[in-house]
């Protein structure tokens, strides 16, 4: 890895994370990968709607018209810079804050909404929970509940590439939770021996539900861990868009030219709560949460470089607010109206043709099965997004 990027284990003090923006919109030094000017407005745009997105559906878990959702609040410039290091065939694989990846990388919004409100078209029939977006057409890969799982069957896809000899990297995203995690350690192990084309993005938001992360690891970043299993390790200011992507882009190039695995941790803080099963005003000083909230706003520094360089209009920013919790309350207030998926769903996805004993169970529970169920009806026509510029 180039040496901008890379930490030095052996230091005894960490020295601070690779930064591309200061607080202030200002560039501190130039990066070496740069998204488009046409990309960064689109991440920004997306960042502003993503911020909205979850603070309506997050007021309705509070109305209990969903049963749960986990919000980016704070972290979307570690979602969106890392996601738009990837190409077209790549693939990404979340945790539990990266929905606005897949919709970066070209998810429906209708089909995001769906999977929230689990209804009828939703794709996985209201048998996941909320947040667990999937999208094989985009590469996407729904996240798993059990924390970390997701790491080795990252790994695993990764491994798959390599052996169809593809240049075809995979992106896998974690908390700082995470890499306390067994699945974490033999995920990493074996990326290393194997040489896969994987890059881990761990977000250290600073918090494991309520576990801080200095009671979770010894040393003193994430990032050198990455020494233990012979693989570069970075640290980059995680709620600098420019940052991300340009450490990001570093490793998926050097994963798709076959020098195998990268592990990136992106230092932001989990502004939220974990969710909203919780509470973190019972555990945390939320004096620090504002200060994270205000004056290192991922939003607000990219708001201010963009205007810096006349990529921005005042005019264009302060119109988004409305325009965009307009669209959004449209796209829930369908998604809400639809039923609730069929009961004989239940028995109809695991074989092309409904077999006597799942026929047999379905008639003792009194739910009767078509001749010729129905698909979800996902939406395919796929409309401009909203946040993207016209």
């Amino acid at each position: 890895m180039s040496t901008p990027y890379q930490i030095d284990p052996n230091t005894e003090e960490p020295g601070p994370p690779f930064q591309v923006l200061d607080l202030d919109g200002s560039v501190r030094q130039s990066p070496t990968h740069l998204p488009s000017d046409d990309k960064l407005r689109e991440c920004y745009r997306l960042m502003r709607f993503v911020r909205i997105l979850d603070e309506q559906f997050l007021n309705a878990q509070r109305q209990g018209r969903i049963s749960f959702y986990g919000t980016c609040t704070g972290q979307e410039a570690a979602v969106l810079g890392s996601a738009l290091a990837l190409e077209e065939g790549d693939s990404c694989v979340q945790a539990l804050r990266e929905g606005a990846a897949a919709l970066l990388r070209g998810y429906s919004l209708v089909s995001y909404v769906n999977q929230v409100f689990g209804n009828q078209d939703d794709v996985t029939q209201g048998r996941q929970m909320p947040c667990h977006y999937t999208d094989a057409k985009n590469g996407h890969l729904s996240l798993s509940s059990p924390v970390a799982n997701q790491v080795p069957q990252a790994v695993g896809m990764a491994y798959a590439e390599k052996l169809k000899k593809s240049d075809r990297v995979v992106l896998s995203y974690m908390g700082d939770g995470g890499t306390a995690e067994a699945d974490f350690h033999i995920a990493m192990n074996f990326a290393v021996l194997w040489k896969a084309p994987v890059v881990f993005l761990c977000q250290n938001n600073q918090w494991a539900i309520s576990t801080p992360v200095e009671a979770q690891s010894a040393t003193p970043t994430i990032a050198e861990r990455s020494a233990a299993y012979n693989m570069p390790g970075i640290r980059v200011d995680g709620n600098d868009l420019l940052a991300v992507y340009d450490a990001c882009k570093e490793a998926v190039e050097r994963a798709r030219r076959g020098e195998g695995p990268v592990f990136i941790e992106a230092l932001t803080y989990r502004v939220g709560a974990h969710s909203t099963s919780d509470d973190p005003s019972r555990y945390r000083d939320e004096d620090i949460t504002e200060i994270w909230a205000t004056k290192r706003d991922p939003i607000e520094r990219l708001r201010l470089y963009l205007m810096s360089r006349g990529l921005l209009a005042k005019e264009e920013d302060d119109s988004m607010h409305d325009a965009f919790l307009a669209e959004i309350k449209k796209y829930m207030s369908r998604a809400e109206k639809l039923d609730a998926p069929e009961l004989w769903s239940l028995f109809t996805d695991v074989y092309a043709e409904v077999p006597d004993h799942l026929r047999r169970q379905a008639s003792e529970a009194g739910i009767s099965i078509p001749d010729t169920p129905e698909r979800p009806r996902v939406d395919e026509t796929n409309p401009a997004a909203p946040w993207e510029s016209h």
